[in-house]
């Protein structure tokens, strides 16, 4: 009975290593033939390979542009579906981004600072070859009333609101390159946190005065041909002693109050719309209205209408920084105007009064006629003088 126990246990141990062998001799097989085969280049299975768990299933076939026209959609903006509210999220790919980034930190800010160093330039030049544009006949000794109170005001709020605008604006474009190098990062950030915060709250303060000061000086700033000739002569600034005949509004001043109105209208409706971000469809109503405005004079802009609501925002932000650095280059010059580069023009904004020979000499239609007004209530107020009994 040991003899037949001792047999089998031979035999078991016979047969479990004949396994192992087998074992092992599959796996060098299957290993010899992996090796053998060349590695795919693609993670698609071959046309008629089976799908493991299922039927035979024949892949289509794809042209061999697939992937390069799939890619080429999806930089072209391609809108796909999301389960979340933001639906923007949608859009794998926005190349109109890369452009808007190229053209914020290029060309905007390099032309920016030309335009901002020219203006600097050529004032400087002019006060140098002409100098300051002085009163020739001298003080008079007399004046009159050229703005009212709420005059002023309404300048003065469009005035100072636009200062803070301009140089918390500027701080945006420029900051990082001028400021931060000297304040270091945490100040500048601090500094620039208080500045934005600056100019969104004070954009309201400006549309505010734009619209008081259009609904005041309106009336005086439709074009008429006196202002052909005044800009022909340039003024009287170029030329000492000439000076041509304008009401209380030259034709440089008309310029400068268009300028101004549409201008600051221009950035307040850019400035809402970043303000309020993704709410408004500003600039596709704006293309719309120009293609249809090109339509009527035989042009075709062809401007894109279809716009998405981050092409909108990009939109807003350049345009913003364009028309504000314009109407920037326009106030310095306005500034030097009102302030160094003419005696006796500053006491209009800052009393209301302005001398009577300075008025003659700029404004020389408006001055006779407020003039004959003044002698006209003198001589009313003399004439009651003397009809007064005498106590």
């Amino acid at each position: 009975m040991g003899r037949a126990i001792g047999g089998r246990a031979a035999l078991s141990f016979a047969g479990a290593l004949a396994g192992v062998a087998l074992a092992l001799t599959l796996g060098v097989s299957i290993a010899g033939a992996q090796q053998g085969q060349e590695p795919s280049s693609s993670v698609r299975p071959p046309p008629g390979a089976s799908t493991p768990g299922g039927p035979n299933v024949v892949q289509p076939e794809r042209p061999g542009n697939y992937d390069n026209e799939l890619w080429r959609r999806v930089r072209e903006g391609l809108q796909g579906q999301v389960s979340i509210p933001d639906k923007k999220a949608g859009q794998l790919v926005q190349s109109d981004g890369e452009a808007w980034r190229n053209f914020r930190n290029g060309p905007l800010p390099k032309y920016g600072l030309w335009s901002l160093g020219g203006i600097a330039v050529l004032l400087a030049a002019f006060f140098v070859l002409r100098g300051r544009i002085s009163i020739e006949h001298g003080w008079a000794g007399r004046t009159i009333t050229r703005f009212s109170d709420l005059e002023r005001f309404g300048h003065w709020l469009l005035a100072a609101s636009f200062i803070i605008l301009a140089l918390t604006g500027l701080n945006v474009l420029y900051g990082r390159y001028f400021l931060l190098p000297l304040l270091g990062p945490a100040l500048f950030s601090e500094i620039s946190v208080g500045a934005k915060w600056l100019h969104n709250y004070v954009a309201f303060a400006f549309m505010v005065g734009l619209a008081l000061t259009f609904v005041v000086w309106l009336r005086y700033n439709f074009p008429s041909w006196r202002d052909v000739v005044w800009l022909a002569k340039g003024g009287g600034m170029f030329v000492r002693g000439s000076h041509p005949p304008a009401w209380k509004f030259n034709a440089g001043q008309k310029i400068l109050f268009w300028l101004v109105m549409l201008g600051g209208l221009s950035l307040s409706l850019s400035g809402m719309a970043l303000l309020f971000p993704f709410e408004t469809a500003l600039f596709a109503k704006t293309f719309a209205a120009l293609n249809w405005l090109g339509s009527l004079v035989g042009l075709a802009p062809n401007l894109p209408t279809n716009l998405t609501p981050l092409q909108e925002m990009q939109h807003a932000t350049t345009w913003h920084g364009i028309v504000a650095l314009g109407l920037v280059v326009v106030i310095i010059a306005h500034i030097y105007i009102g302030t160094l580069g003419m005696q006796g023009a500053f006491s209009a904004m800052g009393s209301g009064q302005v001398d009577v020979n300075w008025a003659k000499e700029h404004h020389s239609l408006w001055a006779e006629r407020e003039i004959e007004k003044m002698e006209e209530v003198a001589a009313a107020e003399t004439a009651a003088a003397r009809m007064a009994p005498a106590e």
